[in-house]
């Protein structure tokens, strides 16, 4: 976390200019809600939708009388708009595929919630997909941070010695509290990706000889990089597996009181490409590098290592934060680079010397900036910082006025602050392995959006007012509309069902999954994994799956006894935010008779995170994808649905 005060007011400009608050003195804003209870919306999100029948909404009022609470139905009409303001939703303009949204476990989190006797109910309700808000990516440090009890890594000896093969290296600092959160976390939501980032390289690595201050020496680059893929291969046998990871935390600030470390953009395109890149590959880690890691005000840092062409083999895109310069930084990294990713890792709150605005200016400005705007130009995750911090915004090495996700005080009490609000929003109903689809928005000031498919086909829309006054607008989409309005300050959530529209395309539709049965191969033997069962692959939940629980090689299958002769013309297959486990290669059988299969009907490669298999004219009850490709990864399905032509 940089929290230099001159890059912290930049960030409030853009709430205080609104709300009429001195610029000084002021920093990104957040507030606490205090309450006992444990928030959340009165059904599930999947519910609440199907029983509208048409459109679910959600609602968090600036004032707090509304915290993400289910609203009364909305139906679409037909006819012309009634309004001047008017969303239009495009389900044909796609771009980036969501991982998920979040926060961090710092060394202060963990700490603060494995040892609150709310610890389960915490998790649940941070985690859960239905019972909570189904966080669903965890950024986590690798080694201390600012927010850490005690300055440390994983490989510390005393001054004066050096550790070039590692034999003292270990995770033990992490065993009693971090890792089994981590692992708990993966239970409750078993599509949670991890990403990691090092605040320091061990000290005695450093030209500072200190966890404070100081660069990588070149000499160590080699020792470093191996210095990851020891932490990637631990955790993942600690049953945490991260899928990104981010050579350096904020590389061009240096802090004086907490651990920290400069690397440019040459040196981190030469430790990439010279080092860490070719150290994943040889041990056979699947996990990804994001460059950067740092503040939107610099995006030719990201440039420069994507640049280089060593460097930019083994790097999947750029991670930024919040603490200076504006979201469209992300859009202008990846024009130039279209085909790598972005991803939004950091971004802290503060509090405000006027805690009665706390709350609306937090709720105002995270979902602007961060759940709008972020996405809006191609965040495929967003994560807060930390995930609960105490009354005092500790434990801390510096910033004493933070605040996380969840403030657990010493006397027991957990409040859910503006923070679980503005991640609710969006994670509790987009899934991972959905698509950001087109809509038009308004800008500052007025009703700003942006919209979801998911991969059971429902779409999600996020609305915020950072408008003065209650605007009501129009929502049209596939030549139907809703209207409503929406107080200042206030957040929506809006969601309808695939049936709830035509289909994009208008040529096919879903068959009804009622009464079928379904079998696989295999299932995970693994204690995180035993419930990756082969009906998750049909339960209409994208954060659940089937999982072969092995790694993918020929001869796994996949049945479905459709329970009447039907005709289906495509399967589609969603691995959701189990990434890089789709079908390497496949072939397709039909058959009415489960021990006749014959010849297969049509045979391809899978493709991440969507696989679309277009069928021959058959009639079949049964039909069965076998696995024909070789990967580690496993084979797993989030949703499979079939579709036949549209009557």
């Amino acid at each position: 976390m940089h929290t230099r005060l001159d890059s912290r007011r930049l960030r409030v400009a853009h709430v205080t200019t609104a709300v009429g608050l001195a610029l000084f003195g002021m920093s990104v804003p957040t507030s606490a809600v205090p309450t006992s209870a444990v928030p959340r919306s009165a059904v599930p999100a999947e519910q609440h939708a199907a029983d509208a029948g048409g459109v679910g909404s959600w609602i968090t009022t600036a004032d707090r009388s509304q915290l993400l609470n289910p609203q009364p139905a909305l139906a679409f009409r037909s006819g012309s708009t009634g309004t001047a303001d008017t969303i239009t939703i495009d389900p044909e303009q796609t771009y980036q595929t969501i991982t998920g949204f979040g926060a961090s476990f710092t060394d202060s989190s963990a700490w603060l919630i494995w040892n609150s006797p709310h610890r389960d109910s915490i998790m649940t309700t941070l985690f859960d997909p239905r019972q909570g808000i189904g966080l669903s990516t965890v950024r986590q440090p690798i080694g201390a941070s600012d927010f850490s009890r005690s300055a440390y890594t994983y490989d510390d000896v005393p001054k004066g010695q050096t550790d070039p093969n590692l034999t003292r290296f270990s995770i033990t600092h992490d065993e009693p509290y971090v890792l089994p959160l981590l692992r708990r976390a993966r239970e409750i939501n078993p599509h949670t990706t991890f990403m990691a980032s090092p605040w320091s390289a061990p000290a005695w690595m450093k030209t500072s000889g200190e966890l404070v201050g100081g660069s990588l020496k070149r000499e160590h680059h080699q020792v470093y990089a191996n210095y990851f893929v020891k932490f990637l291969q631990a955790y993942r046998d600690a049953g945490v597996p991260v899928s990104l990871v981010t050579p350096q935390n904020e590389p061009e600030f240096s802090p004086g009181n907490y651990p920290g470390m400069l690397m440019s953009a040459q040196d981190q395109a030469d430790f990439i490409g010279g080092a860490l890149g070719p150290a994943i590959e040889r041990a056979g880690l699947d996990t990804r590098i994001l460059a950067f890691d740092h503040n939107w005000d610099r995006p030719g840092y990201p440039l420069d290592v994507l640049r280089n062409s060593t460097a930019a083999r083994y790097t999947a895109g750029s991670a930024f934060h919040c603490y200076a310069g504006e979201p469209g930084a992300q859009t202008n990294v990846h024009n130039a680079f279209p085909g790598k990713d972005v991803h939004f890792t950091e971004c802290s709150g503060i509090k405000t010397g006027d805690e009665a605005r706390t709350f609306a200016d937090t709720l105002s400005w995270q979902t602007r900036n961060l759940i709008i705007g972020a996405t809006r130009n191609w965040a495929k995750s967003v994560v807060l910082w930390n995930l609960a911090l105490d009354q005092n915004g500790g434990p801390t090495m510096n910033c004493t006025t933070c605040t996380g996700v969840v403030t657990v005080q010493g006397n027991g009490t957990v409040t859910y602050n503006a923070e679980y609000y503005v991640l609710g929003h969006i994670s509790k109903f987009v899934k991972p392995g959905a698509v950001r689809i087109g809509s038009n928005t308004f800008g500052q000031g007025n009703i700003e959006n942006v919209a979801f498919r998911n991969p059971d086909g429902s779409t999600v829309l996020v609305v915020h007012n950072s408008g003065s006054g209650t605007r009501t607008f129009d929502v049209t989409s596939t030549g139907r509309h809703f209207s409503t309005s929406l107080s200042a300050g206030a957040v929506a959530t809006f969601t309808w069902s695939a049936g709830s529209t035509p289909p994009p395309g208008g040529g096919e539709s879903a068959l009804d999954r009622s009464g079928w049965r379904v079998s696989a191969s295999s299932t995970p033997a693994d204690a995180c994994c035993t419930a990756d069962t082969a009906a998750k692959a049909i339960d209409g939940t994208s954060s659940t799956r089937w999982s072969t629980g092995l790694a993918q090689q020929p001869g796994q299958w996949f049945q479905i006894d459709l329970g009447t002769p039907r005709k289906p013309t495509k399967i589609v297959l969603e691995n959701g935010s189990s990434t890089g486990d789709h079908p390497r290669g496949y072939a397709v059988h039909a058959s009415d008779n489960p021990s006749s299969w014959g010849d297969p009907i049509t045979t391809g490669q899978g493709s991440d995170p969507t696989t679309t298999i277009h069928l021959p004219a058959i009639t079949a009850r049964y039909l069965r994808i076998t696995q024909t490709g070789n990967t580690g990864n496993w084979w797993s399905i989030s949703e499979l649905n079939l579709y036949s032509p549209a009557t």
